[in-house]
């Protein structure tokens, strides 16, 4: 996949600003040193699914945030939880670490369990400075890696200490404390595809289904392909395999490539950013209101955007 002289998506994300739903969408947006793609379709032409998928950019451009989420059930009570979703996104809009993120996450399912909500997830965190992308699984279908010094897709994983096995379970199983996470570095034309498990249950030709392997096998065989148009062309030919493939089930594609660049914002965008900021907090003071979106004392992510050089300091280590 080259990275020169291709259309951007139309969306560029705002300070601050988080997108997305449960809803039928195909489209584009930009953040810091990333563009992404995202394709999703309700089961049964529902206006809204299981398939939670949010974006988040913080208050500077330098942090942002992706997540995939298959949640149980449909209708009303996953739009709910949709909507759960995107405050806690909102509120930690502004985090470079997504370990509390992804832990308030489980909690809030661990809560729901009663009812038997349970959802996998893929979070993601990119810091464009270091272009360190944080990724933790929660019981998803393992993400794809796409190196543009390779040009071949490969499944991106990370190996759990032997005595942690259970520390990447689905959300609201168990009140786990900790999730793991694990650090890759993304160079300019890198992708990296996430899904949700309508198309790992697909069935090939022959009846078998298609699983990680077989999803990554139609990958490569589609050849170099910018993101937008193989997005479409994954799902149309999972599609055509056989005749109930994506019928059955939500299914939403995600794929992200690094751009090298880094947004920047006008001044009247950060001023803006800033008083939206200033209406949380004081909106904040009411009882049983949401919290503010407070940035994680961090050095990157509080001296960064004042001394560059400290962006450079931000490595997460291994979990």
């Amino acid at each position: 996949m080259s990275n020169g002289n291709i259309s951007p998506p139309t969306q560029q994300m705002q300070c601050m600003e988080v997108w997305g739903g449960s809803q039928l969408t195909e489209r584009g947006v930009s953040f810091g040193g990333l563009d992404a793609w995202i394709y999703s379709k309700p089961y049964g032409g529902a206006p809204s699914g299981g398939d939670v998928y949010y974006a988040s950019s913080c208050a500077s451009g330098r942090i942002s945030r992706l997540l995939l989420a298959d949640v149980a059930g449909h209708g009303v009570s996953v739009a709910n939880t949709a909507a759960d979703l995107r405050t806690l996104m909102r509120r930690f809009v502004n985090h470079l670490d997504q370990t509390e993120f992804v832990r308030r996450l489980n909690q809030q399912f661990t809560a729901m369990s009663k009812t038997g909500a349970f959802a996998t997830a893929i979070v993601t965190t990119f810091f464009a400075p270091s272009r360190r992308l944080s990724v933790c699984n929660a019981g998803h279908p393992r993400p794809l890696l796409y190196r543009s010094t390779e040009g071949k897709w490969i499944l991106l994983s990370h190996d759990a200490p032997a005595t942690r096995r259970l520390a990447n379970l689905p959300l609201g199983m168990i009140d786990v404390t900790e999730y793991e996470q694990f650090d890759i570095e993304l160079t300019p034309g890198d992708c990296v595809l996430t899904y949700t498990d309508a198309l790992m249950e697909s069935c090939d030709a022959d009846g078998e289904m298609l699983g990680e392997e077989g999803v990554l096998r139609i990958l490569n065989l589609l050849g170099e392909m910018e993101p937008q148009p193989l997005v479409g062309a994954l799902v149309r030919e999972i599609a055509t395999r056989y005749p109930e493939n994506l019928s059955d089930d939500d299914a939403t594609v995600m794929v992200v490539r690094a751009t090298g660049g880094q947004s920047s914002y006008p001044f009247m965008e950060k001023l803006k950013a800033l008083g939206r900021f200033g209406g949380m907090l004081v909106r904040s003071l009411r009882p049983g209101a949401e919290r503010p979106p407070f940035p994680d004392l961090n050095l990157a992510n509080i001296g960064g955007s004042i001394i560059p050089p400290l962006n450079q300091r931000w490595r997460v280590p291994p979990r």
